[in-house]
């Protein structure tokens, strides 16, 4: 039996009318889609600073990349600083940046001289090295002072930044996590 005239156009344009709308939900489900994936990071980089703060350093965590402190310390342990203004004593794990180096540099109080004036002068080691780290230091410096120290360590986690350690390693595997992100970003539905 045939539908008159009024009902048939009734459903064309129903039909019309829904495709339309699923075309306007697809560039609101990518939108949608990008402003989930910038919420996870400024929410990084929110409690990143809050880090900051609490710990009073510039650099609350870091990962250890070198073996210079083995056995203690592995490649790949990740180590959470603080910089509170209670003394430096011989022993503690300290990181701390050279002026001119990129990378800081994870290493042992050997010895602490703190003056009247309380300017302090730390002399570091690597429990995997035979020597101190004079050598490590800028031209003619001696000691390392309170302004190079980016923190103490407090707590480890074993091995668990050897991704950073991998990453660096091969920079190809960076391009390829990323582009991954932003691929499961396009294709990623909101049921």
């Amino acid at each position: 039996m045939a539908q008159p005239p009024n009902i048939r156009g009734m459903e064309i344009l129903r039909q019309y009318t829904n495709e339309l709308r699923d075309v306007a939900k697809r560039p609101r489900s990518f939108l949608t889609q990008v402003l989930n994936l910038g919420c996870i990071v400024f929410s990084a980089l929110m409690l990143w600073k809050g880090l900051m703060v609490v710990t009073k350093s510039e650099s609350p965590v870091v990962v250890v990349l070198s073996g210079s402190m083995e056995p203690g310390l592995q490649r790949g342990d990740i180590l959470f600083l603080s910089l509170y203004s209670e003394p430096f004593i011989p022993g503690d794990v300290v990181v701390f940046q050279i002026e001119g180096r990129d990378i800081p540099i994870v290493h042992r109080i050997m010895n602490v001289h703190e003056k009247d004036d309380g300017k302090l002068a730390v002399l570091t080691k690597g429990d995997n090295n035979t020597v101190g780290d004079r050598g490590l230091y800028a031209t003619r410096q001696m000691f390392i002072s309170r302004k190079e120290m980016m923190g103490r360590a407090q707590v480890f986690l074993p091995h668990a930044g050897m991704i950073t350690i991998w990453l660096n390693d091969w920079p190809w595997l960076k391009y390829v996590l990323i582009g991954s992100m932003g691929f499961f970003v396009i294709i990623g539905r909101d049921t």
